[in-house]
């Protein structure tokens, strides 16, 4: 396979504390493969954080992809009829995310784009990012593991100790993944024991 040509879909989620590696790993995927479609929720479309303000994150990510940010539900549909990716990533993919995803709900930009790629039998990769992995959303992390065409970016417990039910992947491990996805295959270890 000749990753170079790999049309790669790239989603952002609202975990906002995480956007500034996420938006690295966005680099390193740009660079890797071929083209780059950014996405993102309306929710990282519309709040400013103290993370930054959405705007500014929306045009480095225009400007790293060299296109457009799909932000719409209506823009996202398109993606399963027109078949535009081979592989679709979610990264960051919070708790809310990966409930929808589990349960079907396409109500947002992301999710509609998640379901109308997971239509063509192509690779959903999940880079999480949540503070109740190991609570409330540990069911649906356990859904979307069996679930068919659905790889994870390794991840771990970024702090047991302070919050120990938070899981997040490792974003730089996200172009390791996409290369194993593609290929069918899961990147191990899946669970990673981090500093």
């Amino acid at each position: 396979m000749n990753y170079k040509e790999l049309r790669v879909g790239f989603a952002f989620c609202g975990s906002f504390c995480t956007m500034s590696k996420a938006l690295d790993a966005l680099e390193q995927t740009a660079a890797r493969f071929g083209p780059v479609t950014p996405i993102v929720s309306e929710t990282v479309a519309s709040t400013d954080t103290r993370f930054g303000k959405a705007h500014d994150f929306m045009r480095e990510m225009e400007r790293l992809c060299d296109r457009r940010v799909i932000d719409t539900v209506a823009g996202a549909e398109p993606i399963g009829p027109k078949g535009l990716l081979d592989v679709l990533v979610i990264c960051p993919c919070t708790g809310n995310t990966l409930a929808k995803l589990a349960h079907g709900v396409t109500d947002s930009s992301v999710t509609m784009a998640a379901k109308a790629h997971l239509r063509n039998g192509k690779p959903l990769v999940l880079a999480l990012a949540t503070n109740d992995g190991l609570a409330g959303s540990a069911p649906n992390l356990g859904t979307m593991l069996g679930r068919k065409n659905v790889y994870f970016v390794p991840f771990g417990q970024d702090d047991y100790a302070g919050k120990p039910t938070s899981l997040v992947a490792d974003f730089t491990l996200v172009p390791d993944t996409v290369e194993a996805a593609c290929r069918g295959e899961q990147l191990q270890p899946v669970l990673l024991r981090m500093p």
